[in-house]
């Protein structure tokens, strides 16, 4: 849904589904992530009476129909709301976009969704569209305009971009956002905040933890972890940067509990909407990022400075603007 603002502009209003991670263990994804978009045009909304999305690795395993109903639920909260729903996590666009596009496809399937939905006063209409934080930046916004926001630029940041499966997979389902192979959309929206997002190897690989593994096989998770970490460390990366809080948890956590095994890491883990906030000028702890397990002062140094020069530069050009106007 799009709204006039004050100056004119149209600014666009979407339903934020949170899921479950983000909130009960990252809450800072959720500050930068209001906070970034509010800057962008875009309001999010709250959207109240929503569960967990649900993971389907573990729900459609054992009832599809049960799933579906789950998830539709959702959605159709934010039918109601007249709003596109927002998700900052990669597990619960794979899920609620995969229950949407299923429904809109699979008469049989909503029918039998409806009749479940029917019993607490609901009915799924498949007329509000399931979209991802970085899908939606690089669809609606784009890198330009991104860019053309920035105040702090990110320069010398080397940064480490983790996709996640979930975001460009399954591909026909994503459709618009190029290769599912070699995908550049979410490096773009990171070279728009003045950082570089530099190709290394595994690039594409799962963070190990999603459908259950984690919870079930931790050891065996860790050390998929471990094999991209390395890579990253070797590489001299100053930060992961990320769109999923499950993969957020895995490799911020998952460096805490390899450490205490005899490794040493050290590689700060950021939320898109947390980069991105750090080139719009929040501090890290109005963006949370101090709220993570994993911290490093070098990277804190790193962005201070930058902060500071950002100031600075500012406060030179200040007075020609004034000549200027």
């Amino acid at each position: 849904m799009s709204t006039e603002s004050d100056n004119g502009k149209k600014s666009q209003s979407l339903s934020l589904f949170l899921g479950c991670v983000a909130p009960n263990r990252y809450p800072g994804i959720e500050f930068a992530s209001r906070k970034v978009m509010k800057d962008l045009g875009v309001d999010l909304h709250e959207l109240k009476g929503a569960s967990c999305c649900p993971a389907p690795g573990v729900f459609k395993s054992f009832d599809k129909t049960a799933w579906l109903t789950m998830a539709s639920r959702n959605i159709v909260l934010s039918e109601q709301m007249d709003m596109d729903l927002l998700t900052v996590c990669n597990g619960c666009y794979g899920s609620l976009g995969e229950a949407n596009h299923m429904l809109l496809h699979d008469s049989d399937c909503k029918d039998k969704v409806n009749k479940n939905l029917s019993e607490v006063g609901l009915e799924y209409k498949g007329n509000a569209k399931v979209r991802h934080i970085i899908e939606f930046l690089e669809k609606d916004v784009g890198p330009k305009a991104i860019k053309e926001k920035v105040t702090v630029p990110l320069d010398g940041i080397k940064v480490a971009v983790h996709y996640g499966c979930h975001m460009i997979r399954p591909s026909k389902e994503k459709e618009g956002l190029g290769s599912a192979e070699n995908p550049r959309f979410f490096d773009a929206l990171v070279d728009a905040t003045g950082a570089k997002s530099v190709d290394y190897e595994e690039k594409l690989m799962c963070c190990g933890a999603g459908g259950g593994a984690r919870s079930a096989f931790l050891g065996a998770t860790l050390k998929l972890a471990e094999k991209k970490l390395d890579i990253l460390k070797k590489g001299e990366f100053d930060c992961i940067v990320d769109a999923c809080p499950f993969c957020h948890l895995q490799y911020d956590s998952g460096q805490v509990q390899l450490n205490k095994e005899g490794k040493d890491y050290r590689i700060p883990v950021l939320h898109y909407s947390q980069l991105l906030g750090l080139a719009l000028g929040y501090s890290s702890n109005e963006l949370g990022i101090q709220m993570n397990m994993t911290t490093n002062p070098a990277f804190e140094e790193k962005i201070i400075a930058l902060q500071e020069k950002a100031k600075e530069k500012a406060q030179e050009q200040a007075p020609e603007k004034a000549k200027e106007a």
